[in-house]
């Protein structure tokens, strides 16, 4: 709700708080047809607004974790829409490395084999979707098997009933290249550092390089150790993961213990702060580590949010333990900056139809969202990030 003002200009201040300062003005009227609804460009948001219909919750601290849960009374209905998860769980999906041909059971209709689109590729999988909803794709989702594990390199969407596709991925197992073919499992989201270097720098040696160090933001000579050292990472690898597999190194007990212990603080503070909401329902939050602002991931819906949300609870807690244990706070004015539009240079991906996919750098900061086109238009996510390099 915004704040009553002084009167001055009393008629255009009206105005401004029946349409909202994001939406004033008639030209204004066609933004609200993308989806969520942004700001115009250049125009203040005070403290506590929401941008489009976005609110903050107060932040939910633990260690030097601080998570800002973004609600809201309205949204779009996802139930349309199939994850990764979901569909290699229950044999939707199918993912293969290139040039394991295969015959393609669906429905009783046996369709023409996987195409061949030469042999393995370290950046580059085939998918096939013959589920029954279109499949959302998210950044930073890893799955494993094959000839070594991989993450997804772009958000997309891929409609039901396509062609099998050339599918960008990053490998997050350097030391492994064996036999094996299908990928079984998408249980894990790569946490923000890992994530950044292949949905922003998309370059597979500066993944490869973030996952042995744990997180690539800077850090101060002076800074407090972080939980869980470079030198304890290079110990875990060296004893439990030699292949350098992302699986085995954040999930061993030497990381995993300070992990854990996090996720279950934080997760029980953050349904004691959302249980009481009525008539809104938590979509996204914004993630910031000691008393810098880093990263956010909005969904259209409540019950998408709710999808992801284990997943990348566990991936903002791996980059904390990673990062030097300060005990600064960010405010919520400093995480009301992740929820206003970014006005740099911007670059766009589209498949007719099906989706647009869109990223805008301003400084260092980076916005990335996945706009559905089907059955409506919306924002499926949208992610903002803090480059650390």
């Amino acid at each position: 709700m915004l704040r009553e003002r002084a009167q001055e200009d009393g008629m255009l201040r009206s105005a401004q708080t029946f349409i909202g300062p994001s939406l004033f003005g008639v030209a204004t009227l066609g933004i609200a047809t993308l989806g969520m609804l942004w700001p115009w460009p250049g125009a203040p948001t005070p403290p506590g607004k929401p941008d489009g219909d976005w609110r903050l919750l107060d932040p939910i601290s633990y260690e030097n974790l601080t998570v800002f849960p973004v609600v809201t009374s309205s949204g779009y209905d996802t139930s349309g829409f199939l994850t990764l998860e979901e569909g290699l769980a229950h044999g939707e999906v199918i993912v293969r490395e290139q040039g394991a041909e295969t015959m393609i059971r669906d429905r009783g209709t046996v369709r023409p084999p996987v195409q061949n689109y030469g042999g393995p590729s370290v950046n580059q999988l085939v998918l096939v979707n013959h589920g029954k909803k279109p499949l959302l794709l998210l950044a930073g989702e890893l799955v494993s098997g094959g000839k070594q594990d991989r993450i997804i390199g772009k958000d997309r969407i891929v409609p039901v009933g396509a062609e099998p596709l050339p599918l960008d991925v990053f490998c997050v197992e350097h030391g492994r290249w064996s036999a094996g073919s299908q990928f079984t499992a998408a249980s894990t989201i790569v946490h923000p550092s890992v994530r950044e270097q292949a949905a922003v720098n998309q370059r597979q040696t500066d993944v490869w390089n973030s996952v042995v160090a744990g997180t690539t933001a800077r850090v101060e000579s002076a800074a407090p150790a972080p939980q869980v050292s470079r030198n304890t990472l290079a110990t875990t690898i060296q004893t439990d993961a030699p292949t350098q597999s992302y699986a085995k190194i954040y999930g061993s007990q030497r990381v995993s213990t300070s992990v854990e212990a996090m996720v279950d603080e934080v997760q029980r503070r953050f349904r004691r702060e959302t249980a009481g909401l009525k008539g809104e329902r938590v979509v996204g939050v914004v993630i910031a580590y000691g008393g810098e602002v880093a990263w956010s991931d909005i969904f259209a819906s409540g019950e998408l949010f709710d999808q992801y949300w284990t997943k990348l609870l566990r991936s903002y807690a791996v980059e904390a333990v990673a990062r030097p244990s300060l005990r600064e706070k960010a405010s919520v004015q400093d995480a009301q900056e992740f929820l206003q539009r970014l006005k740099g240079r911007e670059q766009t991906e589209s498949e007719p139809g099906v989706y647009v996919w869109r990223e805008i750098n301003d400084g260092r900061l980076s916005l990335i969202e996945l706009e559905s086109l089907q059955p409506k238009v919306m924002t499926l996510h949208r992610l903002v990030v803090r480059k650390t390099s």
